[in-house]
């Protein structure tokens, strides 16, 4: 299943090794913890230039409808891309070593100062943080889609269902894949005929 970028991309983007996904994934894995899906996208896209912005939204969308944490979706979709089985390992590897380290130091730490009210502050601090993080990649990930009304609409219903209505996030990808699908083929046979 190894994908070559298409030729529009090929001399912007860069095809990582094993070994460059799994240092990748080591490096976003201790430095985004609690709030990894913003900064994948920044590593992935306009750092390491692995993906178009295009393509990692296509790829998250698919992360997001399968079972398990998003960025752990992610990094074994974009191993299996270049490298198959080796660049799904190198990149579950890769990303779940540091923070596994760092959870269960951690653990042991706040195990001894749960109770100090600074602590207690700390953890308030994080969580707005993570929360504007996840405000930042959400922009990011439309900016896109401000050329494709269609997808943009799917997007902004989803949001809808989901944050507004508390429809459950199966029941609304259950409902919004096929219209996604159906539209994004729509598109696909407009370009094919226009060409």
């Amino acid at each position: 299943m190894k994908q070559i970028p298409s030729t529009t991309h090929a001399a912007t983007l860069h095809t990582p090794t094993v070994r460059e996904l799994f240092l990748g994934f080591v490096g976003l894995g201790f430095t985004s913890f609690g709030g990894a899906l913003p900064l994948a996208r920044r590593t992935i896209v306009e750092q390491r230039r692995w993906l178009s912005a295009a393509e990692f939204t296509d790829l998250l969308g698919l992360c997001q409808f399968l079972p398990g944490g998003n960025v752990i979706n992610l990094s074994v979709a974009i191993g299996v891309r270049f490298h198959g089985w080796r660049g799904a390992l190198a990149g579950l590897l890769g990303l779940i070593e540091g923070p596994s380290l760092v959870v269960i130091g951690l653990g042991v730490v706040y195990e001894q100062t749960q109770n100090d009210p600074r602590v207690q502050h700390l953890f308030v601090g994080l969580a707005a943080a993570a929360a504007g993080l996840l405000v930042a990649m959400a922009v990011k990930i439309l900016v896109p889609l401000r050329h494709d009304p269609a997808g943009a609409c799917i997007a902004l219903t989803g949001f809808i269902a989901i944050a507004i209505l508390r429809t459950p996030l199966l029941l609304t990808m259950l409902v919004l894949t096929p219209i996604g699908i159906a539209f994004a083929a729509r598109a696909a046979r407009r370009a094919s005929n226009a060409s």
